[in-house]
């Protein structure tokens, strides 16, 4: 899905600002270095009397450079392995989701 042709999505993806460098590894495919915006945020559920503390990291990057990664693929973030949870989430504006487990 094409970006809208006013925005420049590697503005966003600057590694001396806030994004990073991960290495995406597609199964049976070769590794490459996307930038993306890493977030890993904490969740605390509750399920009548028991809660669980767990965390969700994910990766905001461009569409274009994710698009044919799936499930189970891998991703490398500053030394920590994750497995992609499913395929890419893209949200119509260039960019993509990847949910995340660690390893």
């Amino acid at each position: 899905m094409p970006s809208p042709s006013w925005d420049n999505l590697d503005a966003f993806l600057q590694a001396d600002d806030f994004a990073i460098e991960a290495t995406v590894t597609p199964q049976g495919g070769v590794a490459r270095v996307v930038s993306g915006i890493f977030d890993e945020p904490y969740l605390n559920t509750q399920i009548g009397e028991y809660e669980a503390d767990a965390s969700q990291p994910r990766l905001n990057c461009k569409a274009a450079d994710v698009a044919d990664l799936r499930a189970k693929d891998t991703v490398e973030i500053e030394g920590q392995v994750y497995h992609l949870l499913t395929g890419p989430q893209f949200d119509g504006t260039g960019f993509a989701v990847l949910s995340l487990a660690k390893m």
